[in-house]
């Protein structure tokens, strides 16, 4: 069985750093709380609440001490904790923070933002409350006429075309011929490509693993957005594509018809389930 394991698997820069970060806070201080799942991985928020950490939904839940995940947060968040004399430990991803400083000074500066990224996302929730009002969440084509219609209503002849950093290469690329071929040459449209390099990196060698496979497994969190974009990427070249979060969801008896098999995993998840997911189907 030839077994290919994508190099750019497992935790990137932002997921590394706000892990380690939390582990450091823990170890000083074993009561703290996170606003949502601080990565999208049940393994990891698990085996950090064993350490103290506490996860809630709501900043009003907070006690005197709060997390920001890596996903970031709203402008509300950082308002509220000011007033409430809550002390905030920030370990939002870098690239997510440079995002909110982006959209807020172009808003600041009489822009329109169109914001490309899953409406219910954090990342994108949270980037989204850094821009002023003129501004639309696209994600999807169905979305562009409803945000064209928006922007002609508000006046603004100035554009900024950004996104989350977890978005589709090939849906940012779509949505943004669509955006420029159907406003007029009155427009100024700026486009940021703000979706970060390990995305980019681990979406380009997913489709090229899976042209060469005859069955890929994506390994991650249910609710992660950057995973799912690699199992909709793999399933379009490679018809036996799975979904797992752990070996516990592997059909032995499937994988076992397969003489190739790609292996790739999510930016949260951590690098013992994908070593545990290798050396099982190489033991097969």
């Amino acid at each position: 069985m030839k077994i290919i394991l994508g190099k750019n698997s497992g935790f990137c820069s932002g997921v590394k750093n706000t892990i380690a970060k939390a582990e450091e806070e823990l170890k000083k201080d074993q009561n703290i709380d996170c606003l949502g799942e601080i990565i999208h991985n049940k393994q990891v928020v698990e085996d950090l609440e064993k350490r103290g950490l506490r996860t809630i939904e709501s900043i009003d839940e907070a006690k005197n001490k709060i997390l920001i995940r890596a996903h970031g947060t709203s402008k509300e968040v950082y308002e509220i904790a000011k007033n409430k004399n809550i002390e905030i430990i920030d370990l939002t991803c870098p690239k997510v923070l440079a995002i909110h400083k982006q959209v807020q000074e172009f808003s600041n500066n009489n822009y329109y933002i169109f914001l490309f990224g899953i409406k219910s996302h954090p990342e994108t929730i949270g980037t989204f409350s850094f821009c002023s009002k003129n501004a639309s969440i696209i994600e999807e084509k169905g979305d562009i006429e409803d945000a064209i219609k928006n922007l002609k209503k508000s006046n603004l002849k100035n554009v900024l075309i950004i996104s989350q950093t977890t978005f589709s290469i090939s849906l940012f690329d779509e949505l943004c011929k669509i955006i420029t071929e159907t406003l007029d040459k009155t427009y100024n449209i700026h486009i940021q490509k703000s979706i970060c390099n390990a995305t980019n990196l681990r979406q380009l060698e997913t489709e090229e693993i899976s042209k060469e496979v005859e069955l890929m497994i994506i390994i991650g969190g249910k609710n992660s957005s950057n995973t799912k974009k690699l199992y909709e990427i793999a399933i379009k070249n490679c018809k036996n594509a799975i979904y797992i979060q752990t070996i516990k969801d592997i059909d032995k008896e499937f994988i076992k018809q397969f003489e190739s098999i790609g292996i790739i995993a999510g930016a949260s998840t951590p690098s013992y389930i994908i070593e545990e997911v290798y050396e099982y189907c190489k033991n097969i």
